[in-house]
């Protein structure tokens, strides 16, 4: 099956897109005018929205297709990467990756790899298509009948009532583990650590004792704020404290890790099993949150989950899209990918255009049946589409 076409395209259409609450604290935080910032302003009336996806197609037949894609992802597919699938066995996914990989120094980490790991789940998508079976049974699945899911609060209003009322609704539909994002970070000093705190403390007491309880720095941190805030909440049983510092910041983490007994997690924003190993080696790391929409695709996420296996750590991928961790986690076995992150509020948007919605149902999602990932475009809902880039 040889590869004869590759192109990027958006799709455009309408969509009511709930705004966001709240925002995350972030790393330009550091700068208490950022750290003052509100959400976005936005309403739920009906908004334009749109989508890019990348599609390969193999002897002028079947086509493989993946996304929603960064607009920059495409660029690098269509500028970079297309002149190097061309004519290539569809089928050597192994001779296909590590040619993809080295064909340009740039391409360990960053855009490149995010460019790489977007091709690698299309390609992946066309296998099914081609053999006829789910991208999971290809990767020697199913290991389970369901894959569990946590509820990824991200968004979700912190004010205290609201955390309360959206916590406890969020075990009565099943979840047995949530994750909230932590608000204010070191420039807001000791009045927003208490915040934080008070976030944790209502969570805990909100759900009970039995649910896990996640919160998410996402990179806004430092090791000595960290550390305080650590032991202030470890009362109250987190399952993890994730990306509290960048994940190149291995002596942070390890110095995090030897002052709290919070596991801490972290992966979103590191690539391929290398990145990994250096954190596994410096014993930085509890929880592997790869994503295998950045960190190399399908392929390099069962490496990095045989990687994580050897160290004895867990690998519950990020949750930017869910087909593709949903079937590397359907293929694999639980001791190592126990459960997926479900991004309640964003994964409205990201799956609009696609014609069924994996969506979990009392806090978990069978893996899906059809041949590939099983993310078709629905016409209905497209207005428009073009070329992308143009």
């Amino acid at each position: 099956m040889i590869i004869d076409r590759v192109r990027c395209f958006e799709v455009s259409g309408e969509a009511i897109v709930e705004p966001s609450e709240e925002r995350q604290l972030q790393m330009p935080d550091v700068y208490l005018e950022n750290a003052r910032r509100g959400p976005a302003a936005g309403s739920a009336a009906p908004t334009r929205v749109s989508a890019i996806y990348v599609e390969i197609g193999a002897d002028g037949g079947p086509t493989g297709i993946f996304g929603p894609i960064f607009a920059e992802t495409a660029f690098i597919i269509m500028h970079r990467l297309r002149a190097h699938l061309l004519g290539k066995n569809a089928l050597a996914f192994e001779f296909i990756w590590d040619h993809l990989y080295r064909q340009d120094r740039h391409a360990r980490k960053g855009n490149q790899m995010m460019a790489v790991s977007a091709v690698d789940n299309a390609l992946w998508d066309l296998r099914g298509k081609i053999l006829g079976r789910p991208v999971y049974e290809l990767l020697g699945g199913p290991t389970r009948a369901r894959v569990e899911c946590y509820a990824s609060m991200l968004g979700h209003s912190l004010e205290p009532t609201r955390v309360r009322e959206r916590a406890r609704h969020m075990v009565e539909a099943g979840y047995r583990a949530e994750k909230w994002f932590f608000r204010h970070g070191p420039a807001e000093g000791l009045a927003g650590m208490a915040r934080n705190i008070e976030l944790v403390r209502t969570v805990r007491e909100a759900v009970g004792p039995d649910i896990e309880i996640m919160f998410d720095f996402f990179m806004g941190g430092d090791a000595t704020y960290v550390a305080r805030l650590a032991a202030q909440i470890e009362q109250y049983r987190p399952r993890w404290i994730e990306e509290p510092v960048p994940p190149d910041r291995l002596g942070d983490f390890a110095e995090i890790r030897r002052r709290t007994n919070i596991p801490l997690a972290t992966g979103e924003h590191e690539y391929t099993r290398w990145g990994f190993l250096s954190l596994l080696q410096n014993e930085a790391i509890d929880v592997i949150q790869a994503d295998p929409d950045w960190c190399g695709g399908i392929t390099e996420l069962v490496k990095i989950g045989t990687l994580a296996s050897a160290y004895g750590k867990q690998v519950i991928p990020h949750g930017h899209s869910i087909h593709a961790a949903l079937h590397v986690i359907a293929s694999q076995s639980p001791a190592t990918f126990p459960m997926a992150e479900y991004l309640l509020r964003a994964q409205v948007t990201k799956q609009h255009f696609q014609t069924s919605f994996l969506v979990p149902q009392g806090g978990s999602i069978p893996p899906p049946s059809a041949p590939g990932l099983g993310l078709t475009i629905d016409p209905a809902r497209v207005r428009s589409e073009r070329p992308f880039p143009q």
